[in-house]
């Protein structure tokens, strides 16, 4: 990383501590645990494994009246029964962006080694991020009265469907009594999420907060919906590529652990990364179509809220759906944010493996931040055929490449304009 100075203090000793606030008095934040469930894996390690070996978890998707729907492929979470994990009445309470995150929250905080009960619970909380929230409850209640023709449905239908559900349920799950809410900025939500628990942590409002996001948007329904953007693909994902045709939805959830890191250091933590910077802006444009202006303006917030100078950053996941609008749209945004730089970055999308889980996104892509970080090894951009002139950067194309990596961006752009971007950096 270069040498410039950034806003966070270099390490001075004082009776052989380090000083843990940066130099406007701010704590730093980092991440002790992390879990997740998706197309590639039910836990962090087959994730990782799979975004090594570039390995694709698009297929044929597997659910009521699919054989109706035009889109019949997704990044699908096959092989789930939520009986192996939850009893029948959790299971009449969870829809299933709920379970997903629970089990993902699970891993995290197993991987913290935290404990919530006393003091601590008190000052931590839990913000997570989704777009459609129980969609799946929706999609079977519908069916029921719509369909079937009956005039009852189940007294708990609000409670599973509700955005919050994940967020009160996990808080409810580990005696979180600080901060919890829900965001919902469709492709952002989890950067949003990540990004406002990771400024909780560093105000002071919170020592922990479990944060992150879920999306179970694969069923009839749901799918359905999205044909009528005309933005999805029938064969694959192919981002940065020419001959790229759109996205392809995935589904499940990614949830990790931000603690202040004076707390994390007495007590041993092991430290997996640390959360440097966040920006956010609105294209305040258009609906759909996104804006390179608003996407380098958050691009350069989180680098300077993080005390980062373009040349100090290694590596970007991408927001990278597939599209043809938005790719050379964010390739534009990075351009113009890093100038020469840009031509030296690595950046790379996983959606091409793991699917767009839309609200859930971001947080199952910050495991492949953390692992160039952690591991030095970057997730492939797979599917990757053709060079598109207006995506003339460095993709990282379908195969792993090792890197030494100190610092990395994590970028999200959602319908709307609402763009989010996370700063990372090796500790």
């Amino acid at each position: 990383m270069s040498s410039k100075k950034s806003k966070t203090s270099e390490a001075t000793r004082s009776g052989g501590s380090d000083v843990v606030t940066t130099q406007s008095g701010l704590r730093r934040v980092v991440i002790t645990g992390m879990g997740t469930i998706n197309a590639l894996g039910h836990d962090v390690a087959s994730t990782l494994e799979a975004f090594g070996e570039g390995r694709c978890g698009i297929s044929q998707l597997d659910f009521r009246d699919v054989d109706r729907l035009s889109i019949q492929i997704g990044a699908q979470v096959h092989n789930w029964r939520a009986e192996d994990y939850f009893n029948r009445q959790q299971i009449l309470l969870y829809d299933k962006f709920t379970q997903f995150t629970l089990l993902a929250a699970k891993q995290a905080v197993t991987q913290s080694g935290l404990n919530f009960e006393g003091v601590l619970g008190l000052s931590s909380g839990v913000v997570l991020g989704t777009a459609a929230g129980g969609l799946n409850t929706w999609d079977e209640n519908y069916r029921t009265v719509y369909e079937e023709g009956k005039n009852r449905v189940h007294p708990f239908v609000v409670p599973k469907l509700m955005n919050n559900a994940a967020a009160s349920h996990v808080s409810m799950e580990y005696g979180l009594r600080g901060p919890a809410f829900t965001v919902a900025t469709a492709c952002a939500s989890s950067n949003h999420a990540m990004g406002l628990a990771f400024q909780m942590v560093r105000s002071g409002a919170a020592k922990v907060m479990l944060t992150g996001g879920s999306e179970a948007m694969l069923c009839f329904g749901g799918v359905k919906a999205w044909e009528g953007l005309r933005v999805m693909s029938k064969d694959a994902c192919r981002p940065f590529s020419a001959n790229r045709n759109g996205m392809v939805q995935g589904e499940g959830a990614g949830v990790f652990v931000f603690e202040d890191y004076e707390n994390a250091r007495a007590r041993g933590a092991d430290i997996l990364a640390e959360v440097v910077g966040f920006a956010m802006s609105s294209d305040a444009q258009d609906i759909v179509m996104p804006s390179a202006q608003g996407a380098e303006r958050a691009i350069r917030g989180a680098m300077q809220d993080a005390g980062l100078n373009p040349e100090d950053i290694d590596y970007i996941n991408a927001h990278g759906t597939g599209t043809a609008a938005n790719d050379k749209t964010e390739c534009a945004a990075v351009a113009h944010a890093f100038g020469h730089h840009a031509d030296k970055l690595m950046m790379s999308s996983t959606k091409a493996m793991h699917g767009h889980i839309i609200g859930g996104t971001g947080a199952v892509e910050l495991l492949a931040c953390i692992m160039a970080l952690r591991d030095g090894v970057i997730a492939p951009t797979i599917g990757y055929e053709e060079q598109d002139p207006e995506c003339a950067l460095d993709v990282v194309p379908n195969e792993a490449r090792d890197a030494k990596v100190d610092a990395v961006l994590s970028n999200a752009f959602a319908f709307g304009g609402l763009n989010a971007v996370i700063a990372l950096r090796r500790i």
